[in-house]
């Protein structure tokens, strides 16, 4: 059965860092593109962030670029989202994504591009 199981959100006043996990298990996800969202209230679910297979190419929603910083580690099955500077906009139920790999060009930002999800961890920022 697979799983991701995301792990690290809490409550953190603006400006400070929260960094995110996400373990992955029930096959291997070497291959895979891994990616982030999140949903805040009343809004739809959007792209944070995304990290392809091989760890060396990335992307970023233009609200976190340079802000947070996505990452990897395929021997532990794990995805990281480090975020700093955070702030109350970014208080939202945050959504790790797993995408098998394609034969297609894959938009990273496209949620079709992504086969399992966890459950979330809500990431609130204090004003």
């Amino acid at each position: 059965q697979v799983q991701l199981v995301e792990s690290g959100g809490g409550l953190v006043q603006a400006g400070g860092s929260l960094r995110l996990s996400c373990a992955a298990s029930g096959r291997t996800f070497s291959s895979d593109h891994m990616g982030w969202f999140r949903q805040a209230p009343g809004k739809e679910r959007d792209f944070v962030a995304a990290i392809r297979w091989s760890g060396g190419s990335t992307n970023y929603a233009s609200s976190v670029k340079g802000r947070f910083t996505i990452s990897r580690d395929n021997a532990k099955n794990t995805v990281y989202l480090q975020m700093n500077s955070l702030k109350p906009e970014d208080t939202a139920v945050y959504y790790c994504a797993a995408g098998l790999p394609r034969r297609t060009i894959v938009v990273l930002s496209s949620q079709r591009e992504y086969d399992y999800w966890g459950q979330g961890t809500q990431v609130t920022v204090s004003s």
